[in-house]
Parts: C-alpha cells; sequence; structure tokens
C-alpha cells in the first residue's frame, strides 16, 4: 500500500522531536560533572520499490533506473560522544579527576558496579571513600579516622598521614575502567553508566597504564557540552520541524483541492 505524504512528514516531526530532546538533555546537564554529550543518528525507513533498476522495460531493454519512494526516516540510535571535558581545580582533596581514557567503579545497590567519570567523592562516616549518593567506590578505599592528610597519585594509589607520623601510609589503590567501545555503555542515571555486550568486558588497571587517564586529585571533569553547537543544532532542529509541519499544511490543502475540484 503507498504511503502518503503526510505519513512521510509526521515521520520527520517525531524524528525531529526526539533529536531535540536529546539537544535539551544535553544542554540540562551542562553542569552535570563528567556529563557525556548525546548526538542522535537517523535512518531512513523502508523504501517502497515502484520499479527496479535493471527490470526489463521491453523485451530489448531494461530500465536504467529504479523508482524508488522512501517511507519517511526514524531515529535509529542515540551515541555518547566521550571527548574530555575540562578539568576545574577545585582544591578539595577528595575530588579526582581522569585526565584520559577510562572511568571510576562503584559498587551499586545490588551488587552490580557501576562506571563514572564524576570523581565527586567524600568520606562517609565509616571512613569509606564513597560517591555522593553513598555508593562505595571500588576496589573499597577506607581512610583511618586520624588521618590528617589524604594523597592520591596519578595511578590510584591512595596514602595517609596521621597526626602521629608525617610519614605517608599506603592505604590501597583506586583501579580504573576502560572498555573497547566506551560509546556502547548504557546510561542509568545519576552519573552512572554499566556495562553491555556492546562496550564490552571492562579492562581494569592503574591510572596511566595501558592507555588509561591519570588521576588528578582536586580536579574534576566538565561536561563535554558546547553550548554554541548545541544551540546551533537545537536552531537546524527547529527549522527542520517547521519544515516538516508546512509540509503536512501544504499536502492537506492539496488534497483539499483535489476533493473540492473531483
Amino acid at each position: 500500500m503507498p504511503t502518503s505524504a503526510l505519513h512521510v512528514a509526521r515521520t520527520g516531526l517525531e524524528a525531529q522531536d526526539s533529536r531535540m530532546r536529546v539537544i535539551a538533555n544535553n544542554l540540562a546537564n551542562i553542569g552535570t560533572t563528567g556529563f557525556k554529550r548525546d548526538r542522535a543518528n537517523f535512518a531512513t525507513l523502508a523504501y517502497q520499490n515502484e520499479r527496479v533498476a535493471g527490470q526489463q522495460s521491453s523485451n530489448e531493454s531494461a530500465y536504467a533506473t529504479g523508482l524508488n519512494l522512501g517511507t519517511g526516516v526514524s531515529v535509529q540510535s542515540t551515541s555518547s560522544i566521550v571527548t574530555q571535558g575540562t578539568l576545574s581545580t577545585t582544591g578539595n582533596n577528595l575530588d579526582l579527576a581522569l585526565d584520559g581514557d577510562g572511568y571510576f567503579q562503584v559498587q551499586l545497590p545490588g551488587g552490580k558496579l557501576g562506571y563514572t567519570r564524576a570523581g565527586n567523592f567524600s568520606r562517609s562516616p565509616e571512613g569509606q571513600l564513597v560517591t555522593a549518593q553513598g555508593y562505595a567506590v571500588q576496589p573499597a578505599i577506607s581512610i583511618p579516622t586520624d588521618a590528617a592528610a589524604i594523597t592520591v597519585a596519578q595511578d590510584g594509589t591512595v596514602s595517609v598521614t596521621t597526626a602521629a607520623s608525617s610519614t605517608p601510609t599506603e592505604i590501597g589503590q583506586i583501579t580504573i575502567a576502560s572498555f573497547a567501545n566506551p560509546a556502547g555503555l548504557q546510561a542509568l542515571g545519576d552519573n552512572f553508566l554499566a556495562e553491555t555486550g556492546a562496550s564490552g568486558a571492562p579492562q581494569i588497571g592503574a591510572g596511566g597504564d595501558g592507555g588509561r587517564g591519570s588521576i588528578r586529585q582536586g580536579m574534576l571533569e566538565s561536561s563535554n557540552v558546547n553550548v554554541v553547537e548545541e544551540l546551533v543544532d537545537m536552531i537546524e532542529c527547529q527549522r527542520a520541524y517547521e519544515v516538516n509541519s508546512k509540509m503536512i499544511s501544504a499536502v492537506d490543502e492539496m488534497l483539499k483541492n483535489a476533493n473540492q475540484t473531483l
């Protein structure tokens, strides 16, 4: 059954609405620590082949070109743009940023591991290094109650000094997870990502080792959203939506004239 131009224009409206939602989410998270912007990817819907190129037009000839009518567009997927955001100095010794690839590991409720670029950690009443939600960083780091200073090296080694001793004591190491396809990670909300079949299994190692980013203490990674770029995309999306709306109005007017004439 042939697909009308009204249906094709409707798919354009739906696709641009989804794209605008992606852009809105990017702009809403411009201040979110470690946030990675998303991009909407489009794909054509199935074509209706009225005539196939190469099909016999007569006993002695074949059509050089086909007659293929598209049925519209859809949002095929969203891709996470994993470029690094700007590193900002905070001066907080429990704020950590990754300068390069990789993710911090966090123990989520239910025993599942989550991965994040947001290193705004804090110290729980029990001395555990935790996220803002209270989830423990993995491997677990337990900070002594009498710790006077905490130092995190670029490879993730955590050392403390106490009032009784000025000699640093190593208490653990924060390891970094890297993925073959980080764009394949599943967003869970609260700055957490989860492993999927598309991302591959995590490869665990020290910061700065095997292509993993180095840990920067006293810094946080900002969102990689570019306001100007998102506003340009928003204007382009708005214009495309308007064009599809006008297409629906134009087709409706054509059908009205046809009904009145016939």
